[in-house]
């Protein structure tokens, strides 16, 4: 194998379009692996784990091109091979970054805005959103701009500070303005699908979401219940913290209990800091609209229950939730340890905390994949995105550690999530699957998504089988049946 590492000093483009040329330039005749990425300490640790050696002077401004070719597979000499790669890899950087600055020619009415406040005051439509998704030290001054001009904003980016937060929806609270984020994944917004939105059918329920995926389970479980959702806010997963006291999530359900369509509110919510649980719920029993409350923590209803009660608060019967059996049993449980590898946050602290009942310490960070313990982690966590594109998108650092579990003899049963809708990997099966292949312990999946869904519900439940995998529609219950098979009871 020849390897090349180069590294190009100020240069900069997103992790979305770095994902892609990465994608593009694996994919070239007698390319063995190839990345090209931001010289973040998180790219270096997985650049390295490839077997790359990256300069030490390496740093976060500094983009890396990092490049192996399988000398085996070309008839000409490994050196006129590796030029000629490089040199469309070089190219394809080019294209890369000329494309991420360009701005359309021609007249000033179609010149692209370069600022929020530019671009709102050509914005005469009172019902538009302004989405956020720039680096999160620099959201702040987007999402100000929205707020000031009055109109609603919602914040995709993540490793926005909380003071920043807080900041905005306290200017945004005078005004009635929405802030929903930093880091608001998904919402639905007059029937529109925002970020990793599923596809629904609009219907009786609203929720307001401190949680991206924890919305998107709500979403995928009622939709094959038959029920559909108007509006889903998203409030980011800190608004119900103790620093920012639930500003963006009263605002949410205020607007919700005013929307005729609405019979009933869903409040999902990772686990909220009590005082301002409290605080909400004293504010949600004023409403004249019925809100649920699904704010998980320990002693709590999982999501899947959350789902089954507002079911029955509407009248609706309750489905059998579906399970797909793998179509090759796997052998017996080897190792005694649970392997969790998430890319949704609140899908994974669900999971850790049923198997913390029933297991006792369930750890969360990389090392708990690989030690002695158990580990169930979100690799949509702030701390593995920083320069990197979310997992649901680029799933590299997921399908690295998943390879190191699978062949780890202490691995027991390895638990995943899998999401789809608008936004995420188009096709999450095709890399997923092979790579489950090789997974010798038990797998199980929790496949979350709507029959909708541009992935196509049904064909990625189908792959994941065929590679082996027990695929549940719900979280709780895949998580559940990992731990019956590792032979633990809650």
């Amino acid at each position: 194998m020849s390897a090349h590492v180069e590294l190009r000093p100020g240069a900069y483009a997103d992790s979305v379009t770095l994902l892609q040329v990465s994608r593009t330039v694996a994919q070239l005749p007698g390319v063995a692996a190839a990345q090209v990425a931001m010289a973040t300490p998180l790219n270096v640790e997985v650049l390295e784990g490839m077997g790359f050696e990256i300069p030490p002077e390496a740093g976060v401004n500094d983009l890396v091109v990092a490049v192996r070719l399988d000398d085996t597979a070309n008839d000409s000499p490994a050196e006129a091979v590796l030029a000629d790669v490089l040199a469309d890899v070089l190219a394809g950087v080019d294209r890369a970054l000329a494309d991420s600055t360009r701005r359309p020619s021609g007249s000033a009415e179609l010149a692209a805005h370069r600022t929020t406040a530019t671009a709102l005051r050509d914005v005469h439509d009172g019902g538009v959103v302004v989405l956020v998704s720039v680096p999160g030290p620099s959201a702040v001054v987007e999402a100000m701009d929205a707020v000031e001009a009055g109109r609603d904003v919602m914040i995709f980016s993540d490793n926005v500070p909380v003071e920043h937060e807080l900041a905005l929806k306290r200017a945004a609270e005078p005004g009635g303005v929405l802030v929903m984020g930093p880091d608001c994944g998904t919402a639905i917004v007059d029937g529109v699908g925002l970020g990793f939105a599923n596809v629904v059918s609009p219907g009786p329920v609203g929720i307001v979401a401190a949680s991206g995926t924890g919305c998107q389970q709500l979403l995928a479980l009622l939709d094959h219940a038959g029920v559909g959702v108007t509006s889903a806010l998203g409030v980011g997963g800190r608004d119900l913290g103790a620093d920012v006291g639930g500003l963006a999530t009263r605002e949410a359900l205020r607007r919700l209990d005013a929307e005729e369509s609405v019979e009933l509110v869903v409040l999902v919510s990772k686990p909220p800091a009590p005082e301002v649980a409290t605080s909400v719920q004293e504010y949600a029993a004023g409403l004249a609209t019925p809100v649920e409350l699904a704010l998980l923590g320990a002693g709590q209803p999982d999501l899947t229950a959350a789902a089954e009660r507002v079911l029955e608060r509407l009248g609706r019967p309750v489905p059998t939730w579906p399970v797909a059996e793998p179509a090759t049993a796997r052998g017996p449980v080897g190792g005694t340890m649970l392997r969790g590898l998430f890319v949704g946050g609140t899908l994974a602290g669900e999971a850790r905390q049923l198997a913390a009942e029933a297991l006792g310490a369930v750890g969360a960070a990389l090392d708990d994949l690989h030690g002695d313990g158990h580990g169930v982690v979100d690799f949509g966590d702030d701390a593995y995105t920083s320069g990197r594109a979310h997992p649901m998108i680029d799933p590299t650092l997921r399908l690295d550690h998943l390879a190191r579990v699978a062949d780890d003899p202490r691995t027991g049963v390895v638990l995943l999530d899998v999401v789809l809708g608008h936004g995420a990997e188009p096709d999450p099966a095709a890399l997923l699957a092979p790579a489950l292949e090789a997974v010798t312990a038990p797998v199980v999946v929790s496949l979350v998504g709507t029959a909708g869904d541009p992935q196509g519900l049904e064909r990625q439940r189908a792959a994941l089988a065929a590679a082996g995998a027990e695929v549940h529609l719900s979280n709780a219950r895949a998580t559940r049946r990992a731990l019956e098979l590792l032979g633990a009871t809650r």
